[in-house]
């Protein structure tokens, strides 16, 4: 036994002084390229890397063989726009008062909401721009009515923006455009990618696709290659036939940009990133109707609700010599937070301006190999409807903290413990077994609450109900 416990006591020094020692190597070496492509709606499910066995994704699962993936990665809020800031700011959405999506105006005002994401927050490409980085946007934004240049982003084509000459925005939304909206954002990231010959510095890319949110509009073609999930005996597709057209469509353009990468020789001093920024859409939704099928694998919960489902994405990263390739990462649980500590460390930024009042956590040990636990809790909050079966109506709150995550409303009720370590449904409230521990997740999670900025929340938050007879 003592024996036993030796030798697993070597093996772990030996672990961490490999770690330590990559480590070292990262810091003496140049900053990496960095390439972040975010996808839409896409559930943690969808991709059969993470177990779906309706569809193949033969491109997304090479990078996560070439790479490493993590299967507890979560985003900081349900819908895009928390999510995304939650990349930029490495703050808590609500913290800026972004608490759902941007809309009109009048939408934002009515739920409490500025219009844009505040220019004066710090975010990523600030601080990466400070530290010599190129830095650029393209396609989807949804961080409001702002350019993007006013948040340290270089050179951007988005949707609604662009300051690349002779250039549009790019369309990534009108039924004309969706069959190609994938290939037209990554081709104008390696016609970028082209014209810095000259440019010594390395780059950071936000590739951020609008696939597969819907309104989906995938082209013949892109549905014969799913033909199989066509209904029988009519002649309209199918609702998976459309979701998983486009889902194939996505995938084989990412293996398309990888090769161009590979042969423009960025390959191997580039780290790639791949995730999503909320679970799937629900068919409920008037522009999903056709669409709405995409797999949160086994977690309950889609979009807009903070069950597993709603918050817990796909995430891979490439970066050859670094990142280990072929590991999988099933114990630490990381969040779409801690990009700003980890990728600053990784591109030599020693420290941060001590103003930033940052929720994450660096993980640039976790990337290059370590299996840690996570060393803080992750919190989250909804205050409106979620949609779909009522099974997916969360709480508004949420913390995650080790193996256990605790949900509950502000008032104190539906108070919900799950082990998501062994009950990753979220199925066996376990709350009356562990009542210390209840008391002390919610004592935390009432505290943070308290220190987020109120606003109008929707009656329907936060309730799992049914209209009966």
């Amino acid at each position: 036994m003592r024996l036993c416990h030796f030798y697993s006591s070597v093996l772990r020094f030996i672990a961490l002084l490999t770690i330590a020692m990559k480590m070292v190597a990262i810091c003496n070496a140049k900053p990496p390229n960095i390439v972040f492509l975010f996808a839409d709606d896409l559930g943690w499910g969808d991709l059969s890397c993470n177990g779906n066995d309706r569809v193949k994704t033969p491109c997304l699962d090479r990078l996560a063989q070439q790479g490493t993936l993590f299967t507890q990665f979560y985003v900081a809020g349900s819908v895009c726009s928390p999510s995304r800031a939650g990349i930029m700011t490495g703050q808590s959405p609500a913290r800026n008062r972004i608490f759902g999506h941007f809309g009109s105006s009048d939408r934002n005002e009515a739920r409490g909401m500025p219009s844009a994401l505040d220019p004066d927050v710090i975010t990523l490409t600030d601080l990466l721009t400070d530290a010599g980085y190129a830095t650029a946007h393209f396609g989807k934004w949804h961080l409001g009515n702002v350019r993007p240049d006013q948040y340290g982003v270089e050179t951007y084509r988005t949707e609604s923006f662009s300051n690349v000459p002779g250039r549009d925005p790019i369309d990534v939304w009108s039924p004309r455009a969706r069959p190609t909206c994938t290939a037209d954002i990554l081709d104008a990231v390696l016609e970028y990618l082209g014209d810095r010959e000259t440019d010594s510095r390395p780059c950071y890319i936000n590739a951020w696709f609008s696939d597969p949110h819907a309104t989906l509009n995938p082209s013949g073609e892109q549905l014969q290659r799913v033909k199989r999930l066509a209904p029988n005996g009519v002649d309209f597709p199918g609702v998976a036939q459309v979701y998983y057209a486009c889902v194939l469509e996505m995938d084989r353009q990412v293996g398309r940009f990888l090769d161009e990468l590979e042969r423009m020789g960025y390959a191997d001093d580039t780290l790639i990133s791949f995730s999503s920024d909320n679970g799937p859409e629900d068919f409920q939704i008037k522009n999903a109707a056709h669409s709405g099928v995409g797999s949160s694998g086994p977690f309950r919960g889609r979009k807009r609700s903070i069950y597993e489902g709603g918050i817990r994405v796909p995430l891979m990263a490439r970066w050859p010599g670094h990142i280990p390739a072929g590991k999988v990462n099933r114990e630490t649980v990381v969040s779409g937070l801690d990009f700003i500590p980890t990728l600053t460390k990784l591109a030599g930024i020693d420290s941060l301006p001590p103003s930033m009042q940052l929720d994450g956590e660096a993980m640039d040990d976790v990337l290059i190999g370590s299996d840690r636990p996570r060393r803080g809790a992750c919190f989250w909050e909804w205050r409106y409807r979620v949609f779909g079966h009522p099974f997916h109506h969360s709480p508004r709150l949420a913390i995650r903290d080790h193996d256990f995550k605790l949900l509950m409303n502000p008032d104190g009720s539906r108070v919900e413990l799950y082990n998501v370590i062994e009950d990753p449904g979220e199925r066996d409230n376990v709350a009356s077994e562990h009542v210390d521990l209840v008391d002390d997740l919610r004592a935390r999670l009432s505290s943070w609450n308290a220190e987020l900025p109120t606003s109008p929340v929707d009656a329907a938050a936060g309730k799992s109900q049914w209209q009966w007879p």
